[in-house]
């Protein structure tokens, strides 16, 4: 069915009935991200994924455009981590150009789009094209939000990372510590602020090497305290843990290393 085979009848000659855009239909946002959120829990991506695709066309055929947005930007993160490159590169693009022609990119929510582009080429070996996004967004975040909200920390984070890459290793240092501030005013983003700490023990390895293991085992004491420290190990907690896992093998904190693959394993299987 049609949206004019249900509108009211109008006058032939009254063009300004067909030049009428049908109302927008809109998406419960929360309810597919609580759902989105449900499937990872139980580690399952491919059921998360082909619930962002239905309701990604549900978006464009109600023109819900900020809910379209939003699983663009879900979509970007999600086939990033799944390693599927092609896809991850192809929502990026997608996103981005959605939030200019839509009148997003120069609002907080164009800046987190070009965040995730970031984090997708960062990922995939494009550290350079990743810097230049992240400078966009840092510039809308730093003057649009507080300097403590957790999106301003996680983009810190992740431009360091793009310079780590490129082995700017003071410039990421400097990144990360500034993440670790948001992290330590919020209080309450523990498993971040635990990832955080690692990458600063990747960097003092890179670039110091054995004479850095000190400072590397403090690093480490940190990220480790802060992972024992979250009381709410759900799905997102298993993921960072995953993640965290063998960064402490790499360093051969291996019964750690152990512990974390037993929390995720058990999370999963709660779930």
């Amino acid at each position: 069915m049609e949206v004019y085979d249900y509108w009211d009848p109008q006058c032939p000659f009254n063009t300004e009935w067909f030049m009428k855009e049908p109302p927008v239909r809109a998406v419960p946002v929360r309810d597919v991200l609580s759902k989105f959120d449900e499937h990872l829990a139980k580690d399952d991506s491919e059921s998360a994924k082909k619930l962002l695709l239905y309701w990604l066309e549900e978006a464009k055929n109600g023109r819900d455009k900020k809910a379209e947005l939003i699983i663009l930007n879900e979509l970007m993160g999600l086939c990033r981590n799944r390693g599927e490159r092609d896809e991850a590169v192809k929502y990026a693009e997608e996103g981005m150009a959605f939030a200019k022609e839509n009148g997003f990119w120069e609002t907080t929510e164009g800046a987190t789009a070009a965040l995730n582009a970031a984090t997708v080429y960062k990922a995939f070996d494009m550290p350079h094209r990743a810097i230049e996004l992240y400078g966009y967004a840092r510039g809308i975040y730093e003057k649009s939000l507080d300097k403590n909200d957790y999106r301003v920390g996680s983009l810190y984070n992740n431009m360091g990372l793009a310079y780590f890459a490129l082995g700017e290793y003071e410039k990421a240092e400097e990144l990360y510590n500034m993440a670790i501030s948001v992290m330590e005013a919020l209080g309450d983003r523990r498993a971040e602020h635990a990832i955080t700490h690692l990458n600063i023990a990747d960097v003092i390895n890179a670039r110091d090497g054995i004479k850095g293991e000190k400072e590397i085992g403090v690093c480490l004491d940190r990220a480790q305290a802060l992972l024992d420290a979250v009381k709410i190990r759900d799905g997102k907690y298993a993921f960072m843990c995953d993640k965290c896992a063998s960064v402490f093998g790499f360093y051969g904190r291996f019964l750690y290393e152990k512990e974390l693959r037993k929390r995720v394993r058990e999370i999963y299987e709660r779930s």
